[in-house]
């Protein structure tokens, strides 16, 4: 018996080897044929270790070789600081910072000689929009809110997070231009629809703004606000994409279109050709909806402002819309060609001054409310955008991150290990509602405690009282400057 037991082993062990031979000769073969993979047909079998490597290499990269502050496009000292506000664990840390004080751009905030205590401390106003030029003017009042991130791009667990944290902290969340979906709307949190240039949920069989749909989506209580989407900082004049593994039944529906089809955007409005007619449709939304109404735009150059502010004066302020979302060019969570990533708008330290500057000095500061995005993810960061002149702060990865972003790239996958850019239910198990709600929540309100204390300690009484003279950026030569001198207060019309 032993005998018959060891030949089967034999032969077993036999037929394994000669199986991992056949393998092994079928993929030297295939690859000394193929012609698409130098590598592969000069080294054959052994060169897939080149690809398996560099898939790879950006895992390893981001927990064993780069720095805490080397990684892009958010380095780890970054999400970490991210994680420890969602997780109410604190900003602090010991034995001194890791930010290089002498790098180029470095931030640098003017501490008072005298800080205010504690007694002084006033509460932060709220930001009044529309007040004046719409039926139903709307109040925000987080410093931070959640910025466009359509369900579609993100799962339905993820929305649900969102919604749920947002209510709990009193900031608002914005769509995205997927539409309005069950989920924003289940939190109870104010929510700012976002018009893109699909018009998905307020468009009829062709494709053009529905006004008959567009007062259905006015009349949630919770919608606060309407915002025209031209382009956004990921990719400016790339209208959205929507793989159609992501486009389900549900998803298909809320926007209006095909199921299991690819959703392509237009690259811009079709009815919006020059500014007066961007303007024409802001006072058209305003007018259907009885609520305020805002553009969403990445800047390219000072063409755009220098028209806006001309056509609104020209034709009267209740043509200007009543809000801007500034997108820099370093924003956006989803998907984008690599060719409009890297190199098309300008970033928002550049972008968000310029602006301010030119409402500043077109004496329509006070109509046009402005909210800043593009990687506002941090206390400093948005206090430095409080101190340009912007009244409130987007942000959509740091959302993400509080709701568990490890910073896969795979958003444009369907395969987030984290369940917050998939439609794959196994996935979307491991992100749990009622926790990643909390996360949200604490976030937001951490950072608003945290950028209060920024402005306590420049000597103020509340944030929104930040200027451009309480903070310095290094310039390459290591010296700091005023961001006051470096962008000088223009003068009012």
């Amino acid at each position: 018996m032993s005998e018959v037991v060891g030949v089967f082993h034999i032969s077993l062990g036999v037929l394994l080897a000669l199986v991992v031979a056949v393998l092994f000769f079928y993929w030297y073969i295939r690859d000394i044929t193929q012609k698409r993979h130098t590598v592969l047909r000069n080294f054959p079998v052994i060169g897939h270790l080149r690809f398996f490597f560099e898939h790879l290499g950006e895992y390893f990269r981001q927990y064993f070789f780069l720095g805490d502050r080397e990684e892009m496009p958010f380095n780890r000292a970054t999400r970490g600081w991210v994680y420890r506000l969602a997780k109410n664990e604190g900003g602090i840390l010991g034995f001194g910072s890791t930010y290089d004080l002498n790098q180029s751009g470095a931030l640098i905030f003017v501490n008072a000689s005298f800080p205010v205590l504690e007694s002084e401390h006033q509460a932060t106003p709220a930001v009044i929009v529309g007040e004046g030029w719409c039926d139903k003017p709307f109040a925000a009042r987080s410093l931070i809110n959640v910025s466009g991130m359509s369900y579609g791009a993100i799962s339905k667990p993820a929305v649900q997070a969102l919604s749920r944290g947002a209510a709990l902290a009193g900031c608002y969340m914005d769509t995205g231009e997927g539409g309005l979906s069950p989920y924003h709307l289940e939190g109870g949190c104010d929510v700012i629809y976002q018009i893109g240039t699909a018009k998905y949920g307020v468009r009829d069989a062709a494709g053009k703004l529905d006004p008959d749909k567009l007062r259905l989506m006015a009349a949630h209580e919770h919608v606060r606000a309407f915002e025209i989407k031209l382009s956004q900082g990921a990719k400016p004049g790339k209208g959205g994409v929507l793989p159609a593994a992501k486009v389900t039944e549900e998803i298909a529906k809320i926007r209006g279109i095909p199921f299991g089809q690819d959703s392509l955007s237009p690259n811009r409005h079709a009815e919006t050709g020059n500014m007066d007619e961007l303007l024409d449709m802001v006072v058209r939304v305003r007018t259907i909806t009885g609520k305020p109404v805002g553009v969403k735009t990445a800047i390219g150059g000072w063409q755009f402002m220098h028209e806006l502010v001309e056509a609104v004066n020209r034709r009267g302020l209740d043509c200007a819309p009543d809000f801007l979302t500034i997108d820099g060019g370093e924003g956006g969570s989803g998907a984008a060609p690599q060719a409009l990533a890297d190199h098309m708008s300008l970033s928002i330290n550049e972008a968000l001054p310029r602006v301010v500057d030119a409402l500043i000095e077109s004496g329509l500061r006070e109509r046009i409310k402005v909210i800043a995005s593009g990687k506002l993810l941090t206390p400093a960061k948005v206090a430095w955008a409080l101190a340009c002149g912007a009244d409130l702060i987007n942000t959509a990865r740091g959302y993400m991150f509080s709701l568990g972003c490890i910073q896969a790239l795979r958003c444009h996958q369907n395969s987030c290990p984290t369940g917050i850019t998939t439609h794959d239910p196994r996935l979307q198990r491991g992100l749990v509602v009622e926790d990643k709600a909390e996360r949200v929540a604490a976030y937001t309100r951490n950072m608003n405690k945290e950028v209060e204390m920024i402005a306590h300690a420049c000597g103020l009484r509340h944030a929104r009282q930040l200027r451009r003279e309480h903070v310095r950026i290094v310039q390459p030569n290591g010296q700091s400057a005023a961001l006051n001198v470096l962008y000088p207060y223009p003068a009012v019309r």
